[in-house]
């Protein structure tokens, strides 16, 4: 295709810029990125105003590089503009992630944050923008049926901006209204990420560029049933094998050769396809987010050649939705002796592709160590760098734990469950005693007291896997699950044990985990995603529809 189309956008090395110039390349674009209001702001007729992360660190970098005053004259001029996410928290006055810090004022009210007495915060996922007051008609392409990814922690109030004459898309989080998009004159503004939103953020963003505000809908689009839906996860461990080919592979409880066999016996690492091939076709099937986890490190490799790097950039050329990277996102030492800052890490993933950053062992570690100073936060480790400079949303914490059982309670220290499963020796009650690298090394460390730490650090999001369950096809462990949920207000993604949709179901039913991912059954074509979320939609919950790949 013959790009004969510029749009300008703004650069704050905030975020994931890649996937949005892969998806306005798709659309038929080129891109010309602004760093400076030098860089050619006064040329622009399309402004894209993207930004991922705390409110007032986005607003210093707005004011550091000169960017408030030429911004507002842009505005005024009439040129269309469009914020994305923490781009259209920046045109409020101001929002209590950041008190004192001034927003662009071009809607004059605060933003604040979600309630998070009854629901997990950050809101993660796709939901609903459905907009206020138009009769069949959509904004800019938006459908009152479609999805669209978010991932914040503070929202746009509904009222305000009506009552100034904006038009606002209303999503619903739990009960609580929101601003998932607003629009007035030359200014459009979405709390969504439309270049993660799959087809249907590509359609907006689509309308957008070519000038097409209001859009008449059919019947049937204008349906929809607002609020979060359920989320698919599809998790791809990826490593080299035997022949150094990076490949997609599974095992259970974490051991990925081929069974009765060691490397120097002839057994060889489960190669079950290619990272790049699978992601897309896990994309094609409807999966709302694809998670790489590097089993491998690449140890002796510098940072700038990593494998994942490459993996990251292919995969996020096609695959609209949000992408997550874990293994070695640490502090490291290059092979020419060079330190790199575990946020510097995190930072080349994030422009390679990476939208969020898995951390696991490190975690426990730096847990260890922050109840060694009696909960006192150190400001250094991985999770308060990232979350810092890129929000919560962007840090998971990939969890390792195992079953330890246990007689009674008074038997350890730990916290403990009730166990329906019981113990060996017929014990009833278990806890479940965190592990370090890939499950080979025990802690004495509780999950509970884990993902209590990283939560106070800065973590985002918990990836929940279960040592016991894995590879085993037998369903989640409900019991930890839901442990874990009490624990703590940030989501938690189940992972571990599923086998058939119906795993998937259970544990959407029995415990309120935020999502629910899939490995090997999905890599042995056992079952498509889209088999998972057409049985989740046949029992009555809300999912994304596979009609939205079609743009």
């Amino acid at each position: 295709m013959t790009l004969s189309k510029v749009v300008y956008v703004l650069d704050l090395e905030s975020g994931n810029l890649r996937s949005l110039y892969n998806a306005l390349t798709k659309l038929g674009y080129s891109v010309k990125w602004i760093k400076t209001p030098s860089d050619g702001l006064d040329d622009a007729e399309i402004l894209l105003f993207p930004g991922v992360g705390n409110f007032g660190h986005v607003l210093s970098a707005l004011q550091n590089r000169g960017f408030v005053e030429p911004l507002k004259a842009y505005i005024a001029s009439g040129r269309r503009i469009m914020g994305i996410c923490v781009g259209m928290q920046a045109l409020f006055r101001g929002s209590t992630e950041s008190p004192g810090v001034e927003g662009l004022g071009i809607i004059p009210a605060d933003l604040k944050k979600f309630d998070d007495t009854a629901k997990s915060v950050p809101h993660i996922g796709w939901n609903s923008a459905k907009v206020n007051g138009l009769e069949n008609k959509g904004i800019y392409g938006l459908r009152p049926e479609s999805k669209y990814y978010y991932v914040h922690s503070y929202c746009a109030p509904v009222e305000a901006p009506i009552e100034q004459g904006w038009t606002v898309a209303i999503g619903d989080y739990n009960g609580e209204a929101f601003a998932g998009a607003v629009c007035k004159g030359n200014v459009f503004a979405t709390q969504f990420h439309p270049e993660k939103s799959g087809v249907a953020g590509l359609r907006v963003l689509k309308a957008f560029l070519e000038g097409e505000q209001l859009t008449e809908l059919s019947n049937e689009a204008a349906k929809g049933t607002p609020g979060l839906t359920k989320r698919i996860i599809a998790c791809l461990d990826v490593r080299t094998n035997d022949d150094g080919d990076l490949v997609v592979t599974k095992g259970d409880q974490y051991d990925v050769r081929e069974k009765g066999a060691t490397a120097n016996a002839g057994g060889k690492v489960r190669n079950l396809g290619k990272p790049v091939e699978m992601a897309e076709r896990y994309y094609l099937e409807g999966a709302d987010e694809v998670t790489f986890l590097n089993i491998t490190s690449f140890r002796n490799c510098p940072l700038a050649d990593t494998p994942m790097l490459e993996i990251l950039r292919k995969t996020s050329e096609t695959v609209f939705v949000p992408l997550t990277i874990g293994g070695g996102i640490r502090d490291m030492v290059d092979p020419d002796g060079s330190k790199i800052s575990a946020l510097d890490v995190a930072s080349t993933y994030f422009r390679s592709g990476a939208d969020k950053v898995s951390i696991g062992s490190d975690a426990v570690i730096a847990a260890e160590e922050y109840y060694s100073r009696n909960g006192k936060l150190s400001g250094e480790t991985a999770m308060e760098t990232i979350s810092k400079a890129y929000g919560a949303q962007a840090v998971v914490i990939s969890v390792d734990p195992k079953r330890v059982y246990v007689d009674s309670p008074r038997d350890t220290k730990h916290s403990t469950v009730k166990t329906s499963y019981k113990g060996p020796n017929g014990e009833e009650y278990a806890w479940y005693q965190c592990t370090i690298k890939g499950g080979r090394e025990t802690r004495d460390l509780d999950v509970i007291q884990l993902v209590t730490a990283v939560e106070k650090m800065g973590a985002g999001e918990i990836l929940l896997n279960c040592i016991d369950k894995d590879g085993t096809n037998s369903g989640f462990d409900l019991e930890l699950i839901q442990s874990v949920k009490d624990a703590i207000r940030i989501p938690v993604i189940a992972s571990s044990g599923a086998g058939n949709p119906e795993h998937f179901y259970q544990v959407f039913k029995k415990t309120t985990t935020d999502a629910a991912l899939g490995a090997g059954m999905f890599h042995r074509a056992e079952y498509k995603v889209s088999d998972v979320k057409n049985y989740l939609k046949e029992k009555g919950l809300l999912v994304r529809s596979e009609s939205e790949l079609i743009l």
